[in-house]
């Protein structure tokens, strides 16, 4: 059982993977069939396989969470869980949701009328989620003044599922705006947003609260019920939209003093 943990965070890097495997083949391509009598060339379309990126992203998400709350309740927490994690977490969400992002720029330049010109380092700002990610888990790792129960900088899990939901967005196109990811200008803008609130000095609440109590759970009951709101409306869109709440929410709450204060043993 002292093994589990690890297991579940090897898992989470295994569907992170898969997930980039699948987005890679998101794209027309060409196969030779010979069972013609002489070979042919036919197009085959990989639309599809990008959603299932998303829901490995997805899966990773749950590993993620489930490996350090199992950690916990067996009481094997060790070093080399918390880098593995890391590790794991820079290519299930990190990687992975660059290589999203990478699909997405490369549809909305091959739309523009001057394509063949354009150079693949256009697509290249993708992968500075990926850079960043890695550099806010690096942060995370060697940082210790940060109060129970919070995050400084933007959780990279938050991140690759925030991402993951892009190609959902697309392939439903709830209330039209799957038509914005189609905006290269959007997605830069989204990248440039993304990788400063990584690494920000800003705290975000984590999901679990440091103590039941109405001072200080108020804004994970609002994420969660507001989000579950949300989703028989805005379907998919749910997302973003409780990416975008759970930023706002982060801005606002600010943790009570005698919390602090406990936790700091004064």
């Amino acid at each position: 059982m002292k093994h589990l943990p690890n297991l579940l965070t090897l898992a989470n890097l295994f569907c992170g993977c898969l997930a980039i495997a699948y987005v890679l083949t998101a794209q027309p391509y060409t196969s030779m069939r010979m069972d013609t009598g002489m070979p042919t060339w036919s197009w085959v379309y990989g639309a599809e396989q990008i959603f299932y990126g998303s829901v490995f992203i997805g899966i990773a998400g749950i590993c993620d969470m489930l490996d350090g709350f199992v950690a916990r309740a067996l009481n094997v927490l060790s070093p080399i869980g918390k880098d593995l994690d890391s590790l794991a977490d820079v290519v299930s969400f990190g990687v992975a949701p660059s290589v999203i992002l990478y699909k997405f720029l490369w549809d909305a330049l091959m739309s523009e009328k001057n394509a063949m010109d354009i150079s693949m380092l256009a697509m290249a700002p993708a992968f500075l989620l990926a850079c960043f990610a890695a550099l806010r888990l690096a942060i995370f790792n060697v940082t210790t003044d940060v109060p129970k129960g919070f995050f400084r900088g933007m959780p990279t899990p938050a991140v690759g599922i925030f991402v993951a939901s892009f190609p959902l967005i697309a392939w439903y196109n709830p209330w039209g705006i799957g038509q914005f990811l189609q905006n290269k200008y959007v997605l830069y803008a989204i990248i440039g947003i993304l990788s400063w609130l990584m690494v920000s000095k800003v705290s975000f609440f984590k999901l679990m609260p440091a103590r039941w109590t109405i001072a200080t759970a108020w804004p994970q009951l609002t994420l969660v019920v507001c989000s579950a709101v949300a989703i028989p409306f805005l379907h998919v869109a749910a997302v973003p939209f409780g990416f975008a709440l759970y930023v706002l929410l982060s801005l606002v709450y600010k943790q009570p003093e005698v919390t602090m204060a406990e936790e700091s043993g004064k």
